[in-house]
């Protein structure tokens, strides 16, 4: 497979992972948004939101806790922080396995810019 987040997931690509455990993995965005910008990748691979399905769901579930957790540990829980996920080209997806932005550090202004 020729999916980038694939391959920092086998370990084929180096990337400093934050977070790691069965179902999900966390890392530094490499072009960060704001103060602090983490993805959150579950290690099963799924192309688009489209795409998960019932027994999938766990997933999400996995994806929400582990943005919660490191939202408290990087202290930003208590001022708040924005989870962004796109699907598809026109909804912003670039990479083609799902994945959150996690967002925080600063105040995020809606609509962006």
């Amino acid at each position: 497979m020729n999916c980038l987040f694939c391959k920092i997931i086998n370990n084929e690509i180096p990337s400093k992972i934050i977070y790691r455990d069965d179902i999900v993995l966390a890392i530094d965005d490499i072009n960060p948004q704001a103060p602090i910008h983490k993805v959150i990748i579950p290690t099963k691979h799924v192309s688009t939101l489209n795409d998960v399905t019932q027994i999938d769901a766990t997933l999400l579930t996995s994806m929400m806790q582990t943005a919660m957790m490191l939202a408290k540990q990087l202290k930003i829980a208590d001022d708040g922080y924005r989870i962004v996920m796109n699907c598809n080209a026109h909804g912003g997806q670039s990479v083609f396995h799902i994945h959150l932005h996690l967002l925080g550090g600063r105040h995020l202004h809606w609509p962006p810019g």
